[in-house]
């Protein structure tokens, strides 16, 4: 089944066509600043050439209309027809406490969610926007609707609530939602198979680290618990948001820096992290190179992200009662191999075992082993592919219509 997977932003559309059967990507590209002077579309599909170029793009409907264009194209094209797009899988960010599963987008449903903006009030207009310029151009062709906070779903009650007031959770469905959970539900099934292929009994903690980072405690095969909270803010620093924190430091911060609500929000999510304590740059990239040139805050960001990391293995480990394997993912947790090792460091206890020259591996795009033969625990870089995830339950619903 051909399937175009669209993640829709606010003002960019990013799409990838799959070929599930081959779980191939036929064609990808990313639609930019639409609604503003300036829109562009950059496109490529495999085996063919490029289209860059700008062009008006008003709303989501002429993006999705501009990339069944790109895809029709004679030269740099990969179908003939658009009803061989058969399906269309949508990443939705926040499927609030409703969805627990990837759903078919039907009128009924899509009400739903449009009642999860209050928890994720950036992306939730923007996935609607999707949807509905998808409408738009094809009418006909299906569409599913991929939720990041479904995998997360499984955790028990006791996990995810918070100490505040129960009241707080029945009148505003506060409590931990996570995020991250296709990509931590393609890395825990991908070790799964390494493990043997029977998910019961299995205790695996996931690590995606990027600019955005998140940890889950996986027990046979879902999710126990997991990092991030009632927003992505919470968990271990990432890029810029400051992750757990005393939430004392809120009003504090509020009254001695004469902040607004929204100002403070801001500053916790666009100012802090890496960006914060390192003061040089968001990107990690950027901080490991001041970080080897000797910068002392440079050293304390990356001594920081590695110590969270590994309270957040320990913890996991202890809430699992064991522990099988640990995997990393995501821009970080796939490429920079000191941050994986400093954060496995002094864990043999627990059986883990780094084989120190395997973890020194190039750039790949399939897993890597790099805990040593005799360790107790297996530790892998397993690529993320969150699209593909969305593929597979696209073509899954889809196929039983």
């Amino acid at each position: 089944m051909k399937v175009l997977v669209v993640n829709a932003g606010s003002s960019s559309l990013k799409y990838q066509l799959f070929d599930t059967a081959s779980a191939e990507v036929l064609a990808k590209g990313n639609c930019e600043r639409i609604g503003i002077a300036g829109s562009k579309i950059s496109h490529k599909t495999t085996g063919k050439g490029e289209i860059n170029k700008e062009v008006e793009l008003s709303n989501h409907s002429d993006a999705i209309r501009l990339v069944v264009e790109c895809l029709l194209d004679s030269e740099v094209g990969c179908i003939k027809s658009p009803s061989e797009i058969e399906a269309i899988g949508h990443r939705v960010v926040h499927g609030g406490p409703y969805f627990s599963e990837s759903m078919l987008a039907t009128p009924e449903v899509i009400s739903v969610v449009e009642k999860c903006t209050p928890y994720a009030p950036l992306h939730t207009p923007a996935h609607i926007m999707g949807i509905k310029g998808c409408s738009a151009v094809m009418p006909n062709t299906p569409q599913v609707l991929v939720f990041d906070t479904a995998f997360h779903q499984t955790m028990s009650k006791e996990v995810y609530l918070y100490g505040i007031s129960y009241d707080m959770y029945e009148k505003y469905g506060i409590r931990r939602y996570g995020a991250h959970g296709t990509s931590h539900r393609y890395v825990s099934g991908e070790m799964i198979k390494i493990l043997g292929g029977k998910a019961e009994g299995t205790k695996i903690v996931t690590c995606h680290i990027g600019n955005g980072s998140s940890i889950s405690a996986v027990k046979d095969g879902k999710c126990l618990d997991t990092s991030m909270g009632f927003t992505p803010l919470d968990g271990i620093m990432m890029g810029t948001r400051c992750g757990a924190i005393d939430p004392a430091i809120v009003p504090f911060i509020m009254e001695k820096e004469n902040m607004s609500a929204k100002e403070v929000e801001t500053y916790m999510n666009k100012k802090c992290g890496f960006l914060g304590i390192s003061g040089i740059s968001s990107d990690s990239r950027d901080v490991e190179k001041a970080m080897n040139e000797g910068n002392e805050r440079a050293k304390l960001t990356y001594d920081m992200l590695c110590y969270q990391i590994k309270k957040y293995i320990g913890a996991y480990s202890a809430a699992m009662g064991g522990l099988d394997a640990i995997v990393f993912t995501a821009g970080i947790g796939e490429h920079v191999h000191h941050i994986r090792e400093k954060a496995l460091s002094n864990l043999e206890y627990l059986g883990v075992k780094l084989d120190v020259e395997r973890n020194k591996f190039g750039h790949s795009d399939v897993p890597v082993k790099l805990s040593t033969d005799d360790s107790r625990v297996q530790v892998y870089m397993i690529p993320t592919n969150e699209e593909l995830v969305i593929a597979k339950d696209t073509e899954e619903i889809v196929s039983k219509l």
